[in-house]
């Protein structure tokens, strides 16, 4: 499960607009006519997920209930995970 505020790197408390802006930024940044690493499509297609995701309340509440599921079944296999993609959005 992707961690999909690590991917816009935003807090999971972020607003529509919060969620906006980091979306269009990242979207720009990533873009594969703008961004030649050889990745980039992929982590454009990361953020575009994510802001679907996000960005519509009915997905965003099941996303988060899965979320708080998975942190509670699976904590340190989760806490991994979030961690290696906020550490992965904070160094790029």
């Amino acid at each position: 499960m992707k961690d999909y505020y690590a991917v816009l790197g935003v807090a999971s408390d972020a607003s529509g607009e919060a969620l906006k802006q980091a979306y269009r930024k990242k979207a720009s940044q990533l873009h594969p006519d703008r961004n030649a690493a050889p990745d980039a499509a992929e982590r454009f297609r990361d953020v575009q997920e994510a802001y679907e995701t996000l960005s519509e309340p009915t997905r965003r509440y099941d996303y988060d209930e899965n979320r708080r599921r998975n942190l509670l079944e699976k904590p340190l296999e989760t806490a991994r995970e979030i961690w290696k993609n906020y550490l992965e959005g904070v160094l790029q």
